[in-house]
């Protein structure tokens, strides 16, 4: 009896394994990452549009964590400090393996959504400065449609874009990857009021020694993680955005294999968080950011109010224009070429879709505006020009893929 007792239990934690594995596997495909992410802002919508709005807002500022580490934040900021930091990790291992092994480490190759990328960002940022200049909060505004959602903006692609060749997905993620890399430094340049220097230089260094044990293939996590969640938290103890720690560990991750390795620790980090990313981090701090009350004339106010419209114009219409106008300026200066099998018509239909602004954007928004009628708005605006963005963008990959069969 006692051997078939643990017969069974054995046979039950091996279908609980695979049962786990392949929830894991299915979080990784890139269609579920943006469902979730859409799911949870929806739900947020919905939420604090009906009576339980009380209960919402309650939750989102209900505070935890150490008073004496200066850590005791709301749920919402620990969604926004906390949770995304590992969403900035992946995006700083991936762009540690495009430059290194990946398609940036082609120059010509890497310069055309380098360009894009840019014009990505200037464009929108200007055609939302003009809008909103001097109208309340025009000022602060023109940073917030500077972003490309990774995980939104794939998602799209993976569902609308199927059959394409695989140099256009690459484009897109190199170009959101460098476009995050860019907002990540406004981040820090523009929302950091003061720097605790001691604190700063303490998570500088946590991130060295992370760097140099790296390079000394040291292979124990139990140094790692208490070293990765003293470099965030010294850096949200500076002041400088805490989500600055999770690029940095990123690029510090070593990335090539050596001789005998399975795989590079940035592999295996990034295959290990991915899934937690793109299943818990980013969608809980959708739900946390999203949640805004709409009314019909909330809805009429994304055109009235300067700076909300210049959020909508900017993610809509500036991505687009910047990105194919910085794509034509790199292959005019002849710096770069498109991918053979990709046309002019593929990369507008790639560049309508880089209007999906969502998490970053929402990020900065509650970082430029703090808390108030206007931030929601700022917010809508964004949802609502992400959204636009997605249908555009999955509307012309779809006409795109019917004419190329």
């Amino acid at each position: 009896m006692t051997s078939q007792r643990r017969l069974r239990k054995r046979a039950y934690r091996l279908r609980h394994v695979a049962a786990a594995s392949e929830v894991v596997r299915f979080l990784r495909t890139e269609q579920i990452g943006g469902i979730l992410l859409l799911v949870a802002a929806a739900s947020a919508l919905v939420i604090a549009n009906t009576p339980l709005a009380g209960a919402y807002e309650r939750l989102s500022e209900f505070e935890i964590g150490p008073k004496a580490l200066h850590l005791h934040l709301s749920l919402e900021d620990w969604a926004a400090d906390g949770l995304l930091t590992v969403f900035f990790l992946v995006a700083g291992l991936e762009l540690k393996r495009e430059l290194v092994v990946g398609e940036l480490r082609h120059v010509r190759q890497a310069l055309l959504p380098i360009f894009a990328a840019i014009g990505g960002m200037i464009v929108p940022a200007a055609l939302c400065a003009i809008v909103a200049l001097g109208a309340p909060g025009g000022a602060d505004v023109w940073a917030v449609p500077v972003a490309t959602d990774i995980a939104f903006a794939l998602a799209v692609l993976a569902i609308a874009g199927s059959g394409f060749p695989p140099s256009l997905r690459v484009f897109l993620l190199t170009l959101a990857i460098v476009d995050d890399l860019g907002a990540i430094l406004l981040i820090a340049v523009l929302f950091t009021a003061s720097v605790v220097w001691a604190a700063l230089l303490g998570s500088v260094a946590c991130v060295a020694a992370y760097a140099v044990l790296q390079q000394l293939r040291f292979r124990g996590w139990w140094l790692y993680l208490p070293l990765g969640v003293a470099a965030w938290a010294l850096m949200h103890a500076s002041g400088v955005h805490a989500t600055i720690a999770g690029v940095a560990l990123g690029l510090a991750t070593r990335v090539r294999r050596d001789h005998g390795e399975a795989q590079s620790p940035a592999a295996w980090l990034e295959h290990t968080l991915q899934p937690i990313s793109a299943g818990v981090c980013v969608p809980l701090f959708a739900f946390f950011a999203a949640g805004i009350p709409i009314s019909a004339g909330a809805l009429g106010q994304l055109f009235t109010d300067r700076a909300a419209l210049g959020v909508l114009v900017g993610l809509v219409v500036g991505k687009t224009l910047g990105v194919l106008g910085g794509s034509a300026l790199a292959v005019r200066l002849r710096l770069a070429r498109l991918p053979g099998d990709l046309g002019w018509r593929d990369l507008t239909a790639v560049a309508l879709l880089t209007g999906c602004g969502f998490t970053v954007s929402l990020l900065i928004a509650e970082l430029a505006f703090g808390e108030g009628e206007q931030r929601d708005r700022i917010k809508m605006a964004v949802l609502a020009g992400s959204l636009v963005a997605a249908l555009l963008g999955a509307a012309g990959l779809r006409r795109r893929r019917q004419a190329r069969t």
